[in-house]
């Protein structure tokens, strides 16, 4: 991205007005203290330009700069400078006195104001209609530290931050290749938040990012939008339960998925990244996979997949035999199960169900608590209530047992966007197996997997590489093969450069 692309103007979106700069310094300053409501954080430093008498103004918005710059480097270069300007002073001012690279000469006042609000300071001169606009964006941020929602036992551990600019510094850093790029978007009428599309050139396909730019130009709100909210814009489908794009807040995550051929974007105030094309078995696959020896990586992935049928089918298992099927169990399990819910007033449905709302409302609950209670209280609520609802015969123990172990499939999937649909969809599979029993749950099956064959994510179907089928890319689905054989990236991305070292990000 050019060192001048930080500040676009109005041209692609353009506001119902536009308000000129005028030669007159105290009407211009009049201006921007109207159009931002003069608050108290607005800060105007009137200078003298060096040993002339023109005056000057520098404005900025404190907090959202990096004061020690202004000072060194703005203000003190112009009023102590000495020179004679042989050019015009406004080009001699920006060429030979501030030594900084990021200005933008601009002549509207909203240009001014959106550029001072993104925490760049605006430089007036007397008896010019042009004003400087100077990339001073600064004041505090987050460190960058671990992502607390993807650890890894085994791996970096930076993390994406609120700053766009920081976040693609790190991918730069963990990139260090020419063909990275980066396409700046804003959308908001009025926050003009700024979004960027990155990717590999070379590798990916030009239709995803032409398709991507033109969902971006799409957007039409009034304010700043956060990474979910962008997801939500863009994405195919939004009557599917399951998310068609994929958002991390790992650095490394993001540069393997490039070298894969997939693209990303950064949202500006989100630590959140989104990465698009993505497929179901994406959602199951962790970064650590290429972290551990092969072998150790493909029971980990048959676990996450044993985890998420668990997740979605094994209440509702429980309900089918219980109720309809129970000569499909041995009767000594049988006959241990009507010996564990005798007493129990409700059929095994509102059993399964008012054990598996509860479960959901301490595990809300559990998020929205503060942190340093909110794990206490899901372990031990989920305890005492399962406890006391046994001895209460309100459930029977073994579907205490059931909820607890469907639980505990459910946090297993690296994605938790996935694994709230695997959730929502567990009440689905329950009520079919409270209606039809076996026959119900499989008829949902179906219906979840034609739901998969047409879904789409940015174009790409859902369900590869199983349908359509790309048997290449098998080697990296359920079983991870060796780095060495990983020599190529997915056939259904279409990517222009197919030969790869290996998936993983150690070889990229």
């Amino acid at each position: 991205m050019s060192k001048r692309s930080r500040f676009r103007t109005r041209s692609q979106k353009t506001s119902e007005y536009t308000v000129e700069i005028t030669t007159n310094l105290d009407e211009n300053l009049q201006s921007v203290k109207k159009m931002l409501g003069d608050p108290d954080d607005l800060v105007i430093r009137e200078i003298p330009v060096g040993k002339t008498q023109i005056k000057c103004a520098v404005v900025f918005i404190s907090g959202l700069v990096d004061q020690d710059l202004v000072e060194n480097n703005i203000i003190k270069p112009i009023q102590y400078n000495r020179k004679t300007f042989e050019m015009g002073l406004l080009e001699s001012v920006n060429q030979e006195v501030i030594p900084l690279s990021d200005v933008q000469q601009v002549k509207a006042l909203d240009d001014v104001s959106y550029g001072i609000l993104q925490g760049n300071t605006a430089v007036y001169i007397d008896d010019f209609d042009q004003v400087l606009v100077i990339g001073t964006a600064g004041g505090k941020s987050r460190q960058i530290e671990e992502p607390p929602s993807e650890r890894l036992v085994r791996g970096p551990r930076a993390g994406f931050v609120e700053q766009i600019q920081t976040n693609m510094s790190l991918l730069r850093q963990d990139l260090k290749d020419p063909n990275l790029r980066f396409e700046t978007h804003e959308v908001g009428r009025r926050t003009k938040q700024k979004l960027v599309v990155t990717y590999m050139e070379g590798i990916v396909n030009p239709d995803l990012i032409k398709e991507i730019n033109h969902r971006l130009k799409t957007i039409d709100t009034d304010k700043s939008l956060d990474s979910g909210q962008v997801e939500q814009w863009i994405e195919d489908s939004f009557l599917s339960p399951f998310p068609q794009l994929m958002d991390t807040e790992r650095p490394d995550r993001v540069s393997s998925a490039l070298m894969q051929g997939k693209f990303a974007i950064l949202v500006d105030g989100t630590p959140f990244v989104l990465i698009a094309p993505v497929t179901l078995v994406d959602s199951l696959q962790s970064l650590e996979d290429y972290n551990q020896r092969w072998l150790t990586s493909s029971l980990f992935r048959i676990l996450r997949f044993i985890s998420a049928f668990i997740a979605m089918f094994l209440p509702a298992l429980y309900i089918a035999l219980v109720s309809y099927h129970p000569d499909l169990l041995p009767t000594q399990l049988v006959i241990s199960i009507a010996a564990s819910r005798e007493g129990v007033p409700f059929p095994a449905v509102i059993e399964a169900v008012a054990m598996a709302i509860t479960f959901e409302i301490l595990h809300e609950a559990g998020i929205r608590l503060p942190k340093l209670i909110g794990s206490t209280i899901g372990i031990v609520g989920g305890l005492v209530i399962g406890e006391s609802a046994v001895s209460a015969g309100i459930v029977s123990p073994i579907m205490v047992i059931i909820t607890a172990l469907t639980a505990i499939a459910s946090f297993t999937t690296p994605q938790y966007s996935v694994a709230i649909a695997f959730r929502a969809m567990r009440f689905g599979f329950m009520i079919a197996a409270a209606i039809f029993g076996l026959y119900g749950i499989i008829l949902i099956y179906i219906m979840v997997n034609i739901h998969l064959v047409n879904l789409k994510s940015i174009g790409i179907p859902y369900s590869t590489p199983f349908a359509p089928s790309f048997i290449k890319d098998w080697k990296d689905l359920v079983f991870r093969a060796p780095l060495l054989m990983l020599t190529g990236r997915p056939k259904y991305l279409m990517t222009q450069d197919k030969k790869s070292s290996n998936k993983g990000r150690s070889r990229t």
